[in-house]
């Protein structure tokens, strides 16, 4: 079993399953696919990046995978079944080896280990035996996938010819389960932090009038993978001066100029888990009083709406606040008139979330509404964007949610701006 990452122990697997099918209905049955490798062009693919709740009930990072879950199936040895892909002798000559039976158990847990090309008779057996099955999809409230997924075909396929049977959604189920991280998933999110932090340090050595937006996206690239990461957990930002205030500005080809900030806002894949780190920090190594004075009123929000991350509060609630609060801060820099600004004039300047759902993805499942409990991680990241002064600051750390203060898990990263200074001045120049 080689792979970049420490895998995550077994019985972290094994617990989540044992979450999943003490929510589900009796005599019901779930499935959960790998998934696809996605064409790019010619006979070329994508990297492969597995499902990401496949992965939370497996542990299993390889294509062409199943999952079939029956905790009430008679038959002992088919409560669960991993199915993974069949490896011959031409495959292994041109992809290497594949998991075997014997390692699939030993990551996953699971004991009954079948090949993908048994999955069909078998699943049609206990389909007979099943009253309704649960199969998972890709939920998210902002985002429709306009490519059917795995998931997707193989619904319409059951929908087709399992038309008596009743269907039900995971990912509802999914959602509760996933918010709250166990201690195995805040570690490997550690290490993506740390990594995520190094490649920070790294970018400011390497900062410098003149030089690409991309050149500190390779710097960033070069940190993951020398230390295991996958890679960036999602498309970063390097966006000096004015293109700070595009906020999806990823396409980081421009060149940097002296007496600009530049905000970054990446983080690394490590074992699938996510970093979301966002600094903005000065070309020229020093910030201009103007600058400054906009960098220590973004700090100052984070670190009150940092404060307010606590059980019980929601992110509407945060929300409110940090715009409210940021009001009095915009005032103080001359972009608002009344100290009390309306949500208007705030959003002008401040027109995205505080924070988000943070875990196996980005932005994580997970219900916004509910309220704040031990063991979420959220990030926290308050900016003000300037595009009549071309100027962009965004500040962004990981907090984990718990019973006491909130704790923040990017804390040894540098943000206080004069230590930032003194990181981008003290360090010898790549």
């Amino acid at each position: 079993m080689n792979t970049r990452y420490q895998p995550i122990d077994a019985s972290f697997f094994v617990q989540n399953r044992k979450r999943f099918t003490r929510d589900i209905s009796p005599q019901a049955m779930a499935v959960f696919l790998a998934n696809d490798p996605m064409p790019r062009s010619g006979d070329q693919t994508f990297p492969y990046r597995q499902n990401t709740h496949f992965f939370y009930l497996t542990g299993i990072d390889q294509e062409e995978s199943a999952l079939i879950l029956f905790p009430d199936c008679p038959k002992q040895e088919y409560k669960e079944i991993l199915f993974i892909r069949r490896t011959n002798e031409h495959l292994i000559t041109w992809e290497g080896p594949k998991l075997t039976q014997e390692e699939a158990k030993t990551l996953s847990g699971i004991q009954t280990v079948l090949w993908m090309d048994q999955m069909e008779g078998i699943f049609y057996a206990l389909m007979m035996q099943s009253q309704i099955l649960y199969l998972n999809g890709n939920e998210q409230e902002r985002f429709q996938n306009p490519v059917p997924s795995r998931d997707h075909r193989f619904a319409q396929k059951v929908r087709q010819e399992f038309p008596l049977h009743a269907l039900a959604r995971a990912q509802p189920i999914l959602r509760n389960l996933v918010m709250i991280k166990a201690p195995q998933e805040v570690e490997t999110m550690r290490t993506a932090i740390r990594i995520t932090g190094d490649a920070f340090q790294r970018v400011c050595t390497s900062l410098r009038p003149g030089i690409m937006e991309f050149e500190l996206e390779a710097e960033m690239i070069y940190e993951f993978i020398r230390q295991g990461a996958r890679g960036h957990a999602y498309e970063p930002i390097v966006a000096g001066g004015a293109n700070a205030c595009i906020l999806h500005y990823i396409q980081n080809n421009a060149r940097l100029q002296d007496g600009d900030v530049v905000l970054l806002d990446f983080g690394a894949e490590y074992g699938n888990y996510a970093a979301d780190l966002s600094r903005s920090i000065p070309v020229s190594g020093r910030f201009s009083s103007r600058q400054a004075q906009v960098y220590d009123a973004v700090l100052r929000t984070l670190r009150m709406a940092k404060q307010m991350m606590v059980p019980g509060q929601t992110l509407a609630e945060i929300q409110k606040e940090s715009e409210s609060y940021l009001g009095y801060e915009l005032h103080a820099l001359g972009l608002v008139n009344a100290k009390s600004p309306d949500k208007k004039d705030i959003q002008r300047y401040f027109m995205h979330g505080i924070g988000h759902h943070l875990g196996l993805d980005v932005h994580d499942l997970a219900d916004r509404n509910l309220p704040l409990q031990a063991g979420m991680v959220i990030t926290c990241e308050p900016g003000i964007y300037i595009r009549e002064e071309g100027l962009g600051i965004r500040l962004e750390n990981n907090i984990l949610i718990t019973d006491h203060q909130p704790q923040d898990l990017m804390a040894e990263i540098p943000i206080e701006r004069e230590a930032i200074e003194e990181l981008m001045n003290s360090m010898v120049k790549y």
